[in-house]
């Protein structure tokens, strides 16, 4: 059995390695050449970065995709740039720039991972031949006893399971992601000894179709309007003041809220149907529970309740919770401590120790 977990041999194995342009993913098929697979590297255009940033011939992601190209002619493998542009468009930034106006918080990334990365270019993988689809991802994918099971990274500053809740069973059984086991300098550590040019890029820290992090300004340019002005309503009834739009403000926020004096107060919900931004004291953003739709499930039973840890942001520490199944592929979350700062539209995903046992899209309608 070869370290991808496949009875053939890795010389008369083909993957397909999603390559980004970033070190990750270069590195993962720098490893995959070196243990002797049949690599084919792939490349997603998503996106017009002239478009996002309002320039002309600022090529979508242009040097990433120079880079990915790079990368596979000196490990001697094919490269392919598949343009996903118009379903990027579709299922990725329109839900993005849908939810914000909906007072929501999405998560971009999640989405591109379930609609188009996770979904098209492994179906195109499998047309290819391919046995697995092979990603730069910080998760580890572990044998259970009889499935696949997705697990967090060994690193927990690098892990990126969170993002990675709504892989469903058939896709995780064909992914596999070798970087999950060692940490971000290990990884660096073998592209230099690659002979990477990639090695010391740095990361990406923005959502790929923001540039500088400016989302507003995208959302401006996607929807037009959406800065119209509303009222800043204490949660006891009061107006305490005007907003420029609430696509500027975030569940949780305190600063910049323009309403100085007296003690600190946080926004605790958006009302985009009233266009009202909703403050309070801190004790006012606690929630006992949520609901959650979409539900995607990675573990063995899925009746009833369980128990589990939860985490309703990629940078918050998990928190025990009990989990009620409902009809629709919602269920509900109930903490054990009230839980601070739960924004609608962020995920709620559910672990077992390391295991990821799935998750869902926290529900706005409960926040109202």
């Amino acid at each position: 059995m070869n370290v991808l977990g496949f009875d053939t041999q890795p010389k008369d194995t083909r993957i397909v390695v999603a390559m980004s342009g970033g070190v990750d993913s270069s590195v993962a098929a720098a490893l995959m050449v070196e243990a002797g697979f049949e690599v084919i590297g792939m490349t997603l255009q998503l996106y017009d970065h002239g478009s996002a940033v309002g320039k002309k011939g600022a090529c979508c992601a242009g040097q990433d995709i120079y880079d990915a190209r790079q990368v596979c002619a000196r490990l001697g493998v094919p490269h392919y740039i598949l343009d996903y542009e118009s379903q990027f468009s579709k299922t990725v930034i329109e839900d993005f720039a849908d939810s914000y106006l909906k007072g929501e918080t999405p998560i971009p990334c999640v989405r591109c991972n379930q609609e188009v990365k996770f979904k098209d270019l492994l179906t195109t993988a499998r047309d290819l031949g391919a046995q697995a689809l092979i990603t730069g991802h910080y998760v580890q994918r572990l044998m259970g006893a009889g499935n696949a099971e997705l697990h967090q990274a060994v690193d927990p500053s690098r892990d990126q399971s969170y993002f990675l809740f709504a892989t469903t069973q058939d896709q995780l059984n064909f992914l596999r992601f070798p970087l999950g086991g060692m940490p971000k300098s290990e990884t660096r550590e073998h592209a230099l000894r690659f002979g990477l040019d990639v090695a010391e890029k740095p990361d990406s820290q923005d959502i790929c179709f923001v540039p500088g992090g400016s989302y507003v300004s995208v959302l401006e340019k996607l929807r037009p309007g959406s800065l119209e002005e509303g009222d800043i309503v204490h949660v006891d009834g009061r107006v305490l003041g005007r907003h420029k739009g609430i696509i500027n403000y975030t569940i949780g926020q305190r600063k910049g809220l323009g309403i100085g004096g007296g003690n600190p107060l946080y926004v605790l919900r958006l009302n985009p149907e009233a266009h009202q931004v909703i403050v309070g004291p801190y004790e006012a953003l606690g929630r006992a529970e949520i609901r959650v739709k979409e539900v995607n499930w990675l573990g063995d039973v899925r009746e009833g309740s369980f128990s589990c840890e939860v985490k309703v942001r990629s940078t918050r520490p998990p928190v025990q919770a009990e989990v009620f199944f409902e009809d629709n592929r919602k269920a509900r979350v109930v903490f054990l401590n009230p839980e601070y700062g739960v924004a609608a539209g962020q995920a709620c995903v559910f672990y077992k120790g390391s295991r990821v046992l799935g998750g869902g899209w926290i529900i706005r309608e409960d926040f109202n």
